[in-house]
């Protein structure tokens, strides 16, 4: 009996540690770009917030339909009058002139029950509104569009960072390797007589300054894969591993500065005001639909009960119905209506300003993130120039100090040019990958 007992506390044991570790290898993930842009926008706050905004708008306009679909309506009344009415009438109805009679009207219970129909049939405001419901609805899908878009931007940009943050660790990590090996070979030769104290003093510092660069670039490695992880809407708990390489993002060559005077049509921002001027040319219809009258239709059925005693109030009743038409316009308002109109007419100028001023200003930022994407790709190349350079004269002067026909202070000065040539070449792939994400963003080409 004992040992069926410890059997299934063992197995229950190995079925938590299994749960356990299913739990905590569903919190470690490793993703390509792609995959951490379709996590974002299936996690971001602010995209599921702008997917709610549709939904809000969706229903809005069903809403808005609703106003003009026939309205139901239904009444039921009970009264018990714990005293019945009075009224005083001339006594010269009852023969006794000259003096006044009370009389009760009504019994003591009183009910009844009624329905009412009421459509509208005409109203030029409700037309508009649908009109309006429909394009805020349109409105919205856009916002959420360019929520998105944002997004994507601000998760690519966090990527690339972790990405040459770890090629920055990874060229530390090999020069370190090498300086470590100067410095033990130097030191050697320093026991043995080869060379001077300050030869290994010198490499040391360097040693020293590296592991601190080090130390630092990990700490930014840190920081920036939480800053990823913020973009993408992830729990800060969770691990998270970047599995793209910076070879595979490295961008082809851009063409040449080209004016592009119809660009501005795929930037969402110029959407979105394309869809406010159809809202305000919508609200300048609204008020010229106040012009016109309104009419409505209706009908009601309702059944009366009256009775002095409670058993038997609903034997008879006593129906009454109606249909009808209501006619309502408003002739004078002091000019209201006119002023509502010019000034939604001026706001429809005020969006056409605005859609002329972004034009100009989306040429304007296309050329510029092209020159900028231009001039970075020359800058990588460049560095990456000066890097092989570096590492080449660092290898020379290693090798003609060993040879003892060359000084400590040559190979420190190596060392520290490399090191120099390597942080610039850091700056440079940075500068330029942010500058694709923000000529892709610039031309359009960032669209969800």
């Amino acid at each position: 009996m004992k040992t069926k007992i410890y059997l299934i506390i063992l197995l229950l044991f190995f079925a938590g540690g299994m749960v356990q570790a299913q739990v905590t290898d569903s919190l470690n993930y490793k993703f390509s770009l792609k995959e951490a842009i379709d996590y974002a926008l299936n996690h971001q706050s602010a995209v599921l917030n702008a997917q709610i905004d549709e939904e809000i708008a969706k229903n809005d306009v069903k809403k808005t339909v609703g106003t003009g679909l026939p309205q139901v309506s239904t009444t039921f009344n009970f009264q018990d009058y714990l005293k019945v009415p009075t009224s005083l009438l001339p006594g010269e109805f009852f023969g006794q002139p000259g003096t006044q009679i009370p009389v009760k009207f009504g019994v003591k219970y009183n009910s009844s029950a009624g329905i009412e129909l009421n459509q509208l049939l005409f109203d030029g405001t409700y037309i508009v509104g649908l009109q309006a419901s429909k394009t805020y609805k349109e409105l919205s899908v856009r916002t959420s569009t360019r929520t998105k878009i944002e997004t994507v931007v601000a998760v690519t940009k966090a990527y690339y960072s972790v990405l040459v943050n770890k090629e920055q660790l990874t060229l530390i990590d090999a020069n370190l390797v090498q300086l470590t090996k100067s410095f033990n070979d130097t030191e050697a030769m320093f026991k043995n007589g080869f060379a001077e104290k300050i030869d290994a003093d010198r490499l040391l510092v360097l040693k020293n300054n590296l592991e601190t660069e080090r130390e630092n670039a990990t700490r930014s490695l840190s920081i920036n894969i939480d800053l990823l992880k913020f973009q993408m809407g992830m729990p800060v708990t969770a691990a998270l591993e970047p599995v793209d390489k910076i070879s595979e993002v490295r961008a082809q060559p851009v063409s040449a500065v080209v004016a592009d005077t119809s660009a501005y049509k795929a930037r969402i921002e110029y959407s979105l005001l394309e869809t406010q001027k159809k809202l305000n040319l919508l609200d300048v219809k609204r008020y010229k639909s106040t012009f016109l009258p309104t009419l409505k239709g209706f009908a009601s059925a309702t059944k009366s009960f009256q009775s002095d005693n409670f058993s038997n109030l609903y034997d008879q009743n006593y129906p009454t119905s109606v249909i009808g038409l209501t006619l309502s316009w408003n002739l004078i308002n002091g000019g209201q209506r006119i002023y509502q109109l010019r000034n939604a007419k001026l706001v429809v100028k005020q969006t056409e300003n605005q859609m002329q001023d972004l034009k100009n200003g989306i040429v304007n930022e296309i050329s510029a993130n092209q020159r900028l994407y231009a001039n970075s790709q020359r800058s990588l190349e460049n560095q990456e120039r000066n890097l092989k350079l570096a590492e080449e004269i660092l290898r020379v002067t290693r090798i003609k100090y060993e040879q003892g026909i060359g000084s400590s202070l040559e190979v420190t000065t190596a060392e520290t040019s490399q090191k120099e040539a390597q942080n610039n070449y850091i700056t440079a792939l940075y500068n330029l990958l942010i500058n694709k994400v923000d000529l892709d963003k610039a031309t359009g080409k960032i669209n969800y």
